[in-house]
């Protein structure tokens, strides 16, 4: 790191631990990972952008309930000063209601796409997030 910037292997690791703790269902280790002050939006979620890592917390409880067994494969990653652009895809199980619709433990896969702002320290200070709904509602009909 200099002069404040992240280089791309920095932003890579910062990011590859963050899914690493989401994957484990690690609340503690996905909110050390961000900024105390970090901006988190979800786009479409309830509560709409949340602010701290305490207003966070909630989030990735009920995320963790609602998805198990789960896995992130990045197709590919562009890169600015300070934030990346990741494009991944997520497998996993349904055993909650994910965004919304009841998953019944049914299978489950969907894209993802994340724009990360790191702090100079390299937290993450931004964390915004697409998720694709319609894969979601065609792998999880309602009954």
């Amino acid at each position: 790191m200099t002069s404040g910037l992240l280089s791309r292997e920095e932003m890579d690791r910062r990011m590859d631990a963050h899914f690493g703790f989401e994957v484990r269902d690690d609340v503690e280790g996905v909110l050390a990972t961000l900024s105390h002050d970090v901006e988190h939006d979800i786009v479409g979620w309830p509560t709409g952008p949340t602010h701290g890592r305490d207003a966070t917390r909630g989030f990735y409880e009920a995320l963790f309930q609602d998805l198990s067994d789960g896995r992130i494969t990045t197709l590919r990653r562009l890169y600015g000063e300070n934030f990346l652009v990741d494009d991944s895809l997520w497998e996993g199980f349904a055993p909650g209601q994910p965004f919304g619709v009841s998953g019944d433990g049914r299978p489950l896969k969907f894209r993802l796409l994340h724009v990360i702002e790191f702090a100079e320290s390299g937290d993450i200070a931004r964390e915004n997030v697409w998720v694709d709904l319609a894969a979601i509602l065609q792998q999880l009909p309602q009954h």
